[in-house]
């Protein structure tokens, strides 16, 4: 026990501080690495832990409260927090606005370093866990389809089958299965994902979102014209497919070839974009499969009826010997039955 607790905290220390290095060094990375070689973990004073994972996840939500909902403290805990880590970095890491916080350059160059840090800390601890636990599951998927749809809903799953110990992995990055001990995935993208077992779950369309209160301000109904006022909500996190779906194909599609396609705001994770469009930041050209809870409760509405589909979608995925194992059959027919319902709206 004392050396796993030894050997945890070494590479804690150790993963830290190369990201720490390489993020505040970044325009002279070579020179960090070879510096990097030279650096005794043990006798190299970090910020706390809890600082620096308050800012991994106000850096991944841009938004102190809804961060400080996750981690179960107060905004004014998780604000203090990071200001400790300023302190100690002496580097400012968020803009303060009226009401929301933006990443500064040197924030938003940082914020993945950390990220990965915590996620090699998390693979480390797994590689030494002795075996996949037979009443584990753990499911690999994005991090925005973690929170607009698997984990409004897993509380069913669970309900179910209070045997099974659920575990997400979310990350942008495609998992090793072995590696990283995951059982299944959702994954967005084309399909082809070689060595698994592999089922479409839904196409994915976008169309334009709009909250209910920034609608009444228009009569309760959006004319083309009046986009020309309203600030487009761009999100990119589909802008890796050969031809994403973005605001200068629907405007195209729609005929208002008249108004700027490229002006107003930019997020590359699909969640953010549609909290900013819930909150009245503007209209957002939203994925319906992640927006689905959202326009069934009403805090988003569609204005318009043009709807497009993508080119891609969410498939299943796992290895192919894990498939019939109780724990995957049991959350593979969770998500086809649950996917049921959004499939009216998509189409």
């Amino acid at each position: 026990m004392f050396l796993c607790n030894f050997a945890i905290r070494f590479l804690y220390w150790r993963f830290l501080i190369v990201n720490i290095v390489l993020a505040i060094c970044a325009d002279k990375r070579e020179i960090c690495e070879v510096q990097l070689r030279k650096i005794d973990p043990m006798n190299v004073r970090l910020p706390p832990l809890n600082a620096l994972r308050a800012f991994a996840f106000a850096a991944r939500h841009m938004s102190f409260q809804k961060a400080a909902e996750e981690l179960s403290v107060t905004p004014s805990a998780l604000s203090f927090q990071i200001r400790q880590l300023e302190e100690y970095l002496q580097i400012k890491l968020f803009e303060r606005l009226n009401r929301k916080v933006v990443l500064t350059e040197a924030g938003a160059r940082f914020a993945p370093y950390v990220q990965d840090g915590f996620e090699r800390l998390q693979l480390a601890m797994q590689q030494l866990a002795p075996q996949r636990q037979n009443n584990v599951l753990t499911v690999s998927t994005g991090p925005a389809f973690a929170a607009k749809w698997l984990s409004p809903r897993i509380h069913r799953f669970l309900e179910k089958h209070p045997e099974i110990e659920f575990r997400i992995s979310a990350n942008l990055k495609l998992s090793d299965f072995e590696r990283d001990g995951v059982d299944a995935a959702i994954r967005f993208g084309g399909g082809k994902y070689a060595g698994l077992h592999v089922e479409a779950l839904a196409d994915e369309a976008t169309t334009p979102l709009v909250s209910p209160a920034l609608l009444d301000r228009y009569g309760g109904k959006l004319s083309l014209d009046d986009l020309a006022g309203l600030t487009l909500l761009h999100d990119d996190s589909a802008a890796f497919l050969p031809k994403a779906v973005t605001w200068k194909t629907w405007l195209q599609k729609a005929g208002a070839t008249q108004i700027d396609p490229n002006r107003g705001a930019r997020f590359n994770h699909a969640d953010h974009a549609l909290e900013a469009a819930i909150d009245g930041a503007g209209i957002v050209l939203g994925r319906l499969t992640l927006a689905a809870r959202d326009v069934r409760a009403g805090r988003l509405v569609r204005p318009f009826d043009l709807t497009l589909k993508t080119q891609a979608g969410f498939f299943f995925c796992c290895p192919p010997q894990l498939l019939e194992t109780e724990k995957v059959q049991a959350f593979r027919n969770f998500v086809f039955e649950e996917i049921k319902a959004d499939r009216a709206l998509i189409t």
